[in-house]
């Protein structure tokens, strides 16, 4: 069944107004006519409800309310990566398939050896694609949030950060740390969710300096092994093993 994202303010009593692309979408894309069913998810909120929709209008469409659906699409691992600024290709790449595989937050981040640089004026239609991309994977896979792209950070802001039951930093040079380390410390710890933030470097990697400015704040710098990944294949291996490891601790 097709889902679409609305904001608590389209939702009034028993009917959700469905506006701007998506109006577009159901009526020329999907062909969708009156009493077919759609899936809604209140972003706000995260609550779905199965729909049947009633008025399609050329400015919005009107979906009556039939009913409450129970998801399981959003996890209580929730990760924020925070990856070193990337060619633009290579950010499209990250945000999709780590909006699929349950990304919380991506976090654009400024590092020393990043080969990208974005002003201030370049920053807000980057950021505005970047949640485009966002939005498009999280309706194709099904998610009850959008993640959300965040301004561009710095290192400094990460070191600064007390918010995560863990950093992890993808580091080429660490040769002992191993993510699954890290992951059976954060498993012994049998909570109810985790918060955890994780850097990763653009294509030059990280600089020496910004590792110790990490370490020194606690995070834990690990290694992925004897294979050098590519800055776009750093996330999904991560989150898949994130995923993976974590998802049966949760009490």
């Amino acid at each position: 069944m097709p889902k679409f994202f609305v904001k608590q303010k389209q939702i009034k009593e028993k009917t959700i107004e469905i506006k701007e692309e998506d109006v577009k979408h159901i009526r020329n894309v999907l062909r969708k006519d009156i009493d077919d069913e759609i899936e809604i998810c209140n972003i706000d909120n995260g609550n779905n409800y199965k729909c049947k929709i009633k008025q399609i209008n050329k400015e919005n469409i009107i979906c009556e309310i039939i009913g409450h659906i129970e998801s399981r699409a959003e996890s209580k691992i929730y990760v924020d990566i925070y990856q070193g600024l990337p060619k633009a290709d290579k950010m499209e790449l990250i945000i999709q398939k780590s909006v699929e595989l349950g990304v919380y937050r991506i976090i654009p981040t400024n590092m020393k050896r990043c080969i990208v640089k974005i002003d201030a004026k370049e920053e807000y239609k980057k950021i505005e694609r970047w949640q485009k991309i966002s939005e498009v994977a999280a309706k194709q896979c099904g998610r009850d949030i959008i993640p959300k792209v965040e301004n561009i950070t710095s290192i400094k802001n990460i070191s600064d950060n007390k918010q995560y039951d863990a950093i992890i930093v993808a580091y080429e040079e660490e040769r002992e740390n191993t993510l699954k380390y890290e992951l059976t410390k954060l498993k012994n710890m049998k909570k109810e969710k985790y918060n955890i933030g994780i850097v990763i470097g653009p294509e030059g990697g990280i600089d020496k300096e910004e590792i110790e400015t990490l370490k020194n704040s606690g995070a834990k710098i690990v290694t992925l092994g004897q294979r050098i990944l590519r800055t776009e294949t750093v996330a999904l291996n991560i989150l898949s093993i994130i995923m993976y490891e974590l998802e049966e601790s949760i009490i």
